[in-house]
């Protein structure tokens, strides 16, 4: 099925954790098989990283923090002219298809 959302929109968090539901931010990568995006500033994860010797260079031991993956469907794309979360229609033409906001009808890309 094909995804609606790409890299580089931004999206708003509808629904899931707590202290995630309602924040923006801009898609930075889109996992299409599993059917989820990595979104800026959203689900931000931990790691305890080990200190790690790779050729002549070394990694620094401690906490790193990274977003980790949100389902697609947790998020709603915003339109950039009415700035508000909204559905996708996507209409088709002689030049190919594009991507329409469904509130103000406006072409998103």
């Amino acid at each position: 099925m094909k995804v609606k959302i790409r890299k580089g929109d931004t999206v708003e968090v509808i629904s899931g954790r707590l202290e995630d539901k309602g924040k923006r931010g801009e898609v930075i990568n889109v996992l299409l098989d599993e059917r989820r995006i990595v979104v800026q500033g959203v689900n931000i994860r931990t790691k305890h990283q080990k200190q790690v010797q790779a050729g002549n260079r070394q990694m620094n031991p401690g906490r790193v923090q990274f977003e980790g993956p949100v389902d697609i469907s947790n998020v709603m794309l915003v339109c950039p002219k009415c700035n508000e979360a909204t559905r996708i229609a996507v209409q088709r033409d002689d030049e190919g298809a594009h991507r329409v906001c469904k509130n103000c009808e406006a072409m998103i890309d």
